[in-house]
């Protein structure tokens, strides 16, 4: 990253000379700027939207004018504006208009959820919601199938009402009787696809539908109005401005909410920046004709780009749907399961490749990660061809592929806060040796040369950076636990960690010229903390608070009294 920075910084110098007044003096902060060559400042100028100026409060006053606004932050910390690494913003908006599953302790506590809602609907109206996770119940259901929880409780406190509720991690669903009843699904149906409809010793189905199974239902669920996609899309952008994100990449959306994006950017709405990849494995259509007409860049003042496409290689962790090399320890014989064939996403990179498209794809086992590792390896001729390829969680790695991201140049976009939710259960599935060698390997990538960025996989996690900041620099649950952290040798320092969230995502899009440090010609955006999350102690920084997000040198969020 000091050769990236180098390049950058030589760049902006030549495209930006340091003239003219700042119409915004942003001052008395304490700034890191994630630039080597000047990481630290107490004051930023802001001409149209872009850094004029970096450094003391005492040169900065060369510039104010009787117009300047003048912006004090009062001795708060400024870091470059947060970018969210990998998300999903449209599930966010729709996770806030249904039932939220994401804090409940057990499968009783969903019940109850649900019945509220059955409460408040209409007879025959779809109860939906998402965030369940039954690994992290306690206790566990008594009536239990391949480690998931049964439906008999929810066909007693919703008979008439269809209820669909996702998995945290969007790879499992679980419906009721009636759901299934009008999905069709009986003793007698058979899916051949890439997933599972999880059956009882009698051969009726228990509502849970894992992986692309879930489309046996999901057909059926009446698609969101009009109204109500602007409102989940207000909503979400509301949680990023609320969250210190001035930038998120969305990862995998179809051509119903690319629309959305553009009328908002229309309609001067998109208040954070959207970068966004094509969801390849769920509509053939939307991904030909994009490849047709190629990618779209740095729409509207670089609010808006479209120009990667999203692939899914494997399941999820917690689902037992991530492919292992070796079978999981709490289930002998079971392997996971390929949610594409290696074939697809090859020929799908491939041509990516061939048209200026990035590809990022979901690999949680180390099998995945092998496979998709060995597509990019054969089309790079075995080196780093500069075309940023990317593996999207890089949770579970074989320790003999960890090198090969740094030698391709594969970005690992990687969610510190899953370490932190997922470890206490995760040496169930894997076990220790597994775990300890080739799990959530943050320093041994960027040892071996990778770039790694962060995020939350928000609705999965919550999109909360300052969460995934604190668990990959402790490696520690929400709780604390346990004292040192998980595998404390794969902490990330904090300069490290706050990279990873700023200049190292920007380079995953390669918006690294325009964003990601606070330099003379980048976009002012910033986030601004009550705390100083670089030097307080460890167990503080979950407590630390947004005072305010900037995009363009305008203010998106403001903390009562932060501005």
């Amino acid at each position: 990253m000091k050769k990236l920075h180098c390049l950058v910084s030589a760049i902006t110098l030549l495209l930006v000379s340091h003239t003219g007044q700042a119409d915004t003096l942003f001052h008395n902060a304490n700034i890191y700027t994630v630039n080597p060559d000047q990481p630290r400042a107490e004051a930023l100028h802001v001409v149209d939207g872009k850094i004029s100026f970096v450094g003391s409060d005492t040169a900065a006053l060369a510039v104010v004018t009787a117009d300047t606004r003048m912006v004090d932050l009062k001795g708060t910390t400024v870091i470059p504006g947060l970018i969210e690494g990998h998300g999903h913003l449209m599930s966010m908006g729709y996770a806030r208009l249904n039932v939220d599953l994401m804090n409940i302790a057990n499968y009783e506590a969903l019940v109850e959820k649900v019945a509220v809602a059955v409460d408040h609907a209409e007879k025959g109206e779809w109860i939906l919601g998402r965030g369940w996770h039954q690994s992290k119940w306690v206790p566990q259901p008594a009536d239990v199938v391949k480690g998931f929880q049964t439906n008999k409780r929810l066909n007693e406190i919703s008979p008439d009402n269809p209820v669909f509720l996702t998995h945290a991690s969007g790879h499992a669903g679980f419906a009721n009787a009636k759901a299934l009843e009008l999905a069709g699904i009986t003793r007698e149906t058979e899916f051949s696809g890439d997933g599972e409809i999880i059956r009882d010793e009698n051969g009726d189905a228990t509502g849970v539908l894992n992986e692309i199974a879930q489309t046996l239902v999901r057909k059926h669920i009446p698609p969101p109005s009009q109204a109500q996609q602007e409102l989940a899309l207000t909503l979400a952008l509301q949680e990023l401005a609320e969250n210190g994100i001035t930038s998120f990449q969305d990862a995998g959306s179809g051509g119903r909410d690319i629309s959305l994006f553009k009328q908002f950017l229309r309609e001067g709405k998109l208040t954070s920046r959207l970068w966004v990849m094509l969801a390849g494995r769920d509509d053939p259509e939307l991904l030909s004709s994009w490849l047709k007409k190629g990618p779209e860049i740095n729409l509207g003042d670089d609010r808006l780009t479209i120009r990667a496409i999203k692939l899914v290689a494997d399941g999820a962790l917690g689902s037992r749907g991530a492919w292992l090399l070796d079978p999981y320890s709490d289930m002998p014989g079971e392997y996971g399961l390929p949610t594409m064939s290696v074939e697809s996403m090859r020929d799908i990179s491939h041509a990516a490749y061939r048209h200026g498209f990035q590809i990022g794809v979901h690999a949680i086992g180390d099998r995945a990660n092998r496979e998709v590792l060995n597509i990019y390896d054969d089309l790079f001729d075995g080196q780093d061809r500069g075309v940023r390829f990317r593996i999207e969680h890089a949770q579970h790695i074989d320790p003999e592929d960890i090198p090969r991201f740094g030698r391709l140049g594969v970005i690992p976009a990687v969610q510190g806060i899953h370490m932190s939710s997922d470890r206490p259960w995760a040496i169930d599935r894997l076990g220790k040796k597994r775990i300890e060698e080739g799990a959530y390997m943050w320093r041994s990538l960027i040892e071996t040369g990778a770039i790694l960025m962060n995020g939350t996989d928000a609705p999965v996690e919550p999109v909360n950076p300052i969460a995934s900041f604190y668990a990959t620099v402790t490696r520690q649950t929400l709780k604390g636990e346990p004292p040192g952290g998980f595998e404390p040798g794969q902490k990330l320092t904090r300069p490290q960690a706050l990279q990873s969230y700023t200049l190292a995502a920007a380079y995953g899009a390669f918006e690294e010229h325009q964003k990601g440090s606070l330099e003379v010609g980048k976009w002012a955006d910033l986030t601004v903390l009550d705390q100083d999350i670089m030097t307080i102690p460890g167990e503080k920084i979950l407590a630390t608070g947004i005072v305010m997000t900037v995009v363009a040198g305008e203010v998106i969020f403001s903390k009562p009294g932060g501005e």
